[in-house]
C-alpha cells in the first residue's frame, strides 16, 4: 500500500512538473499567435517584393530605422522605401529576410504594449550580380489598438559597422589592386561619395520639420 502510494505521488509530481512548462507557454498564447502571425506578414511581403501587403499591420505613426539607417515615419515612407530600393528602377534587385525573435515578446502588464528583439539573416542581390548576406540585429516595439488588434509601432535594425560583406568587398578590392597609392583613395572616395550623395539627395527631397 505505501509502495503504490509513493509510486502515485511520484507519478502526480512529475506529470505536475511536466505540465508546467506548457502552462506557461499558454499565458497570452493568443496574443503571441497574433504577433507572430504579424512577423510572417511582414517577412512574407518584403520578401516577395508586395510590401503593401504590411502596412495595415503597421501603425499609422510607425517609427522605422533601415539597416542603412534610414528613418521613416508613417506607412507612406516605408512603402517609399521598399520601393526606392526594391522597385523597377531601385538599386537592388532582391532581397531574402528572415526574422528570429530571440524569445517571447515583453507583455506590459495590462497588455496594450509589448516589446521584441531578435535576429535578421538578410540576403540581398544587386543589379551587378553582386550578392551580400547581413546579420542583423532588430528591436520592436508593438502596441494594441482601440480595436484590438496588434500592429507594429517601432522598429529598427543594425549591423556590425566593422565587420559587415560591403567592408569585405571593399578590403578585397583594394587587396586585389594595392592598398597603396591611387587606387585605395578612389575606392574609397567613391564608396564615401555614393553614400553622401545618396543621403544628401533624401534629405534635400523630404520637408523640413516645422
Amino acid at each position: 500500500m505505501f509502495r503504490r502510494l509513493t509510486a502515485g505521488i511520484a507519478i502526480a509530481a512529475m506529470a505536475a512538473i511536466a505540465a508546467a512548462p506548457a502552462a506557461a507557454q499558454e499565458a497570452d498564447h493568443a496574443i503571441h499567435e497574433e504577433l507572430r502571425a504579424m512577423l510572417r506578414l511582414v517577412q512574407d511581403s518584403m520578401n516577395t517584393g508586395q510590401y503593401d501587403r504590411m502596412l495595415p499591420v503597421l501603425d499609422e505613426r510607425i517609427a522605422a530605422t533601415s539597416m542603412t539607417q534610414e528613418v521613416m515615419t508613417g506607412r507612406a515612407e516605408v512603402s517609399r522605401y521598399f520601393v526606392e530600393w526594391f522597385g523597377p528602377s531601385g538599386y537592388m534587385k532582391r532581397m531574402d529576410m528572415n526574422l528570429v525573435a530571440d524569445a517571447l515578446t515583453e507583455l506590459s502588464p495590462d497588455r496594450s504594449w509589448g516589446l521584441v528583439r531578435g535576429v535578421g539573416n538578410e540576403h540581398y542581390e544587386a543589379k551587378d550580380g553582386d550578392r551580400f548576406d547581413f546579420k542583423t540585429r532588430w528591436t520592436a516595439v508593438v502596441t494594441r489598438g482601440a480595436d484590438d488588434r496588434w500592429r507594429l509601432r517601432a522598429i529598427h535594425f543594425g549591423t556590425n559597422n566593422l565587420d559587415n560583406p560591403v567592408l569585405t568587398k571593399v578590403r578585397t578590392t583594394l587587396t586585389r589592386y594595392g592598398t597603396l597609392g591611387a587606387a585605395a583613395a578612389l575606392v574609397v572616395g567613391l564608396v564615401i561619395g555614393v553614400l553622401v550623395g545618396h543621403r544628401a539627395g533624401r534629405r534635400s527631397a523630404r520637408p523640413v520639420a516645422a
